[in-house]
């Protein structure tokens, strides 16, 4: 990727937020839903026609019997809420000062239960925040936090235009990057770790989605075509290039880290693997505190 090659939400990687907030909206639909995004069947609607996602229940949407698509919504049900727990115990132990990383058509600012004083950024490309925040505003959605936008490509210096926007990195900040890290360079990755900690104080919180195995993921049959079905060109969008494991990044900086796999998140929630086990076999969720 070039650092000046943009996206909207129905282009590039934006296509895969579009799926992400498909994927939600299909969990709240369901009768044992993990989570509940009301916006999420909204932001989807608007984004058509072009977009290769529907609403639950709307015509040409990705139908139930299709057995990639229904691993996939539920594992991103599954994620959202094991990262909405995370939100809610940073904000449990006071930590006031939130940053979404590559926030997409994330909603957290508007759903969840934020005490009084939060402020939550939400970083990404200018067209994913503008789409997103315009179709809220239209719909009269209130967010339940000081809700900050922060236009800017991650692969930049996103961490100028976060102190702009009000960041205090003297303050324990609560970071999310959830469906992030395999769509960056090695490089860019690195240094956005590096960001992170250099901008952390004591007492902050990162949660990380990350794949140990994106190459085997990403050309396994089954993904790829259900992905082609989808509109999505996975190969395309995940770089290549040798990486440093994320858990030692993170180490370096002196973050403590706990590992915890997708299945023993299915288990706690009472949500059945049998559909996400090949697709999450590869993906863990860490999470780290900076004494």
């Amino acid at each position: 990727m070039s650092t000046d090659q943009q996206w909207d939400i129905v282009t590039g990687v934006g296509r895969t937020a579009l799926a992400v907030a498909a994927g939600r909206a299909a969990e709240t639909a369901r009768p044992d839903a993990l989570m509940s995004d009301p916006y999420a069947s909204l932001l989807v609607a608007a984004a058509q026609p072009g977009g290769p996602f529907t609403a639950p229940g709307r015509s040409g949407g990705k139908e139930p019997e299709d057995e990639l698509w229904a691993a996939t919504s539920e594992y991103v049900g599954l994620r959202s809420r094991v990262f909405d727990d995370y939100f809610a115990s940073a904000s449990a132990d006071g930590l006031t000062q939130v940053v979404i990383l590559a926030a997409g058509l994330d909603t957290r600012a508007y759903r969840l239960g934020w005490p009084s004083g939060t402020v939550c950024y939400e970083l990404d490309q200018p067209a994913v925040l503008e789409f997103k925040t315009r179709i809220l505003d239209a719909e009269g959605a209130e967010p339940g936090c000081d809700h900050r936008p922060v236009p800017v490509d991650l692969r930049d210096d996103w961490g100028a235009a976060l102190r702009a926007a009000g960041h205090d990195a003297a303050s324990p900040t609560a970071w999310l990057a959830e469906g992030l890290l395999p769509y960056l360079p090695p490089e860019a990755e690195a240094r956005l770790l590096q960001e992170v900690s250099r901008l952390s104080a004591p007492g902050s919180r990162f949660a990380v989605e990350r794949i140990d195995d994106i190459a085997r993921l990403v050309d396994d049959p089954v993904l790829q075509e259900g992905s082609d079905d989808l509109g999505i060109d996975v190969k395309s969008l995940f770089p290549g290039g040798e990486r440093e494991p994320v858990e030692t990044q993170l180490a370096k900086s002196g973050w403590e880290l706990e590992n915890r796999t997708v299945s023993a998140a299915a288990d706690a929630l009472g949500r059945s693997m049998a559909r996400m086990k090949a697709l999450t076999e590869h993906v863990t969720h860490t999470f780290g505190r900076l004494p």
